[in-house]
């Protein structure tokens, strides 16, 4: 078979299978790499059993690729488990994208590098990464040997859409513990839909444009009110719409007061003001960024209607 040929990690993950899905009908051949040895049951993929804590199991995944999507992450408060895969396993892997030499790589961060916050609209270059988690110091860590081996590193905020078992579940919890609107619903938000994420990456990997190492903020341009979100959600039967309107400290001492999974970090990354300047990559790649996560919520609401809102 002929065209471009793409080696992927993280194929099984939410975002790394959208990814999968939009190479699939762009018609590009991927070697996805995989833990577990099974048939090829897609023309255009290619099963590579591989693990990233095993660096010599990487040998060859990269081989004859014109583009190395690195999408896989370990998300765990387990330190060392962390450490073994977004750092060690970005090193083991830039050195085989260097031994390869691939001509295009493209490497997944995240926005949660930046701390708690409130973050008000910076550029990458105006804002210091401060990471509190394993997982975000630990991603981290793991850009640097991307970047030596010529990435374009992208740091997305939330990522929605069908598959997401982190943002909109998150929602529904504190949505439970704090039943209100949450301080007007004012803070700005971050957030691209998953499938737009994906057309970016698949551009990235092999569009016209190749885009020169370095790290972009990945969200959509425009970022959402939490309470446009919330109201959204609400007008799809995801989650129940909030009736009354909260000040912060309230939310805080309704928060405390019903125990439950999400720290009062990640509900202030949540419902205050976290957003980022995310223009440049879409402009670079000539990507078009799509409507945006609220146009995209119609899209999504059958798969958050079966796994969210039964809980909600």
């Amino acid at each position: 078979m002929s065209g471009p040929l793409v080696a992927l990690t993280g194929a099984t993950g939410f975002i790394g299978s959208a990814a999968l899905r939009e190479l699939g009908r762009r018609g590009v051949r991927v070697r996805a790499l995989t833990r577990h040895p099974g048939p090829d049951t897609d023309p255009l993929v290619e099963r590579f059993t591989g693990d990233l804590t095993d660096p010599g199991s990487l040998r060859g995944l990269c081989e004859g690729a014109d583009a190395l999507l690195h999408l896989a992450s370990c998300v765990s408060p387990d330190e060392s488990l962390c450490e073994a895969v977004n750092h060690r396993g970005a090193v083991a892997l830039a050195a085989e994208a260097r031994r390869a030499a691939v001509p295009r790589v493209v490497a997944l961060s995240t926005a949660a590098v930046y701390g708690p916050g409130p973050h008000s609209g910076p550029d990458v270059d105006a804002i210091r990464p401060a990471p509190i988690s394993p997982a975000s110091r630990t991603r981290l860590a793991g850009e640097a040997p991307m970047l030596e081996c010529g990435a374009v590193v992208l740091r997305p905020g939330l990522v929605l859409g069908a598959g997401d078992r982190w943002v909109v579940p998150a929602l529904a919890e504190l949505l439970r513990r704090v039943p209100a609107r949450w301080d007007g619903g004012r803070g700005l938000l971050s957030a691209v839909d998953v499938t737009d994420l994906a057309r970016l990456v698949a551009d990235l990997a092999c569009g016209p444009h190749a885009v020169p190492a370095g790290v972009h903020h990945a969200s959509h341009p425009v970022p959402v009110r939490n309470g446009g979100l919330m109201d959204a959600l609400a007008e799809h039967a995801v989650l129940p719409r909030a009736e009354a309107d909260w000040p912060w400290q309230r939310c805080l001492e309704s928060l405390r007061l019903n125990p439950g999974r999400m720290s009062e970090r990640q509900f202030a990354l949540l419902a205050r003001d976290h957003w980022y300047a995310s223009t440049e990559v879409w402009r670079a790649a000539a990507c078009a960024p799509g409507p945006g996560v609220l146009a995209r919520l119609e899209e999504a609401a059958p798969w958050y209607r079966r796994h969210v809102a039964p809980t909600a």
